[in-house]
């Protein structure tokens, strides 16, 4: 019988190296990343059926490379393996159509529940957070993005910017003009009601665009 092919994603080489030598008794591990533009362009030629992924990535965070990854290919399960508790994380996540969300500090028992529940089409959160996802949903039932009104682009730009790249190596990065990097920053700022560059590192914390 073919094994069910895993692609796992996090800035921390340890971790992934762990997590490769614990599946890979049940699963094959297909690729690693170490940051959310490697996933992408490593998924789309691998196309496995699971991606774990951490939130907290450089160059482009797990969520919005699990966003963009949901839109390239939306069979694929996507599972978030993270240390961040915070309910309306969780939220955030399945909003952008992720499949399953369980920390870092879970048994290993339940990683391998969690891939075998989005294996079988369902969702999986891990118990630790269900109770206060709930209350989460109940606050914010229209699943309103955590990072507000921001487009993609402009959450590309804050993340880059925030981990200290220049305007003119973001706009190397994203394959645009440095005016058009200045034109996204003060558009945001002015957005957001955002006066300082702090302010702005301190927004993309807040909202995980930015560990």
């Amino acid at each position: 019988m073919m094994r069910q092919r895993i692609f796992l994603a996090d800035d921390h080489s340890l971790l992934l190296e762990a997590f490769s030598k614990l599946l890979e008794t049940k699963y094959d591990i297909v690729g690693t990343a170490t940051d959310g533009r490697k996933m992408l362009a490593a998924v789309s030629k691998l196309k496995p059926d699971v991606v774990l992924m951490d939130i907290a990535m450089p160059n482009l965070n797990g969520f919005d490379a699990g966003e963009k990854l949901k839109k390239m290919l939306p069979d694929v399960k996507l599972v978030f393996l993270t240390v961040n508790e915070d309910p309306e994380m969780v939220t955030e996540a399945f909003r952008i159509g992720a499949n399953g969300y369980l920390l870092k500090n879970s048994a290993a028992s339940e990683l391998f529940q969690a891939i075998e529940a989005v294996l079988s089409s369902k969702n999986y959160v891990t118990p630790k957070l269900t109770e206060g996802m709930i209350s989460s949903f109940i606050k914010n039932p229209g699943g309103e993005k955590v990072h507000g009104n921001l487009s993609i682009r402009q959450r590309e730009v804050l993340q880059l910017l925030a981990e200290g790249h220049t305007m003119k190596q973001v706009a190397a990065n994203l394959n645009i003009t440095p005016r058009t990097v200045a034109f996204h920053k003060y558009q945001i700022m002015d957005d957001l009601g955002i006066k300082t560059n702090s302010e702005l590192i301190q927004y993309a914390i807040k909202h995980g665009i930015v560990s």
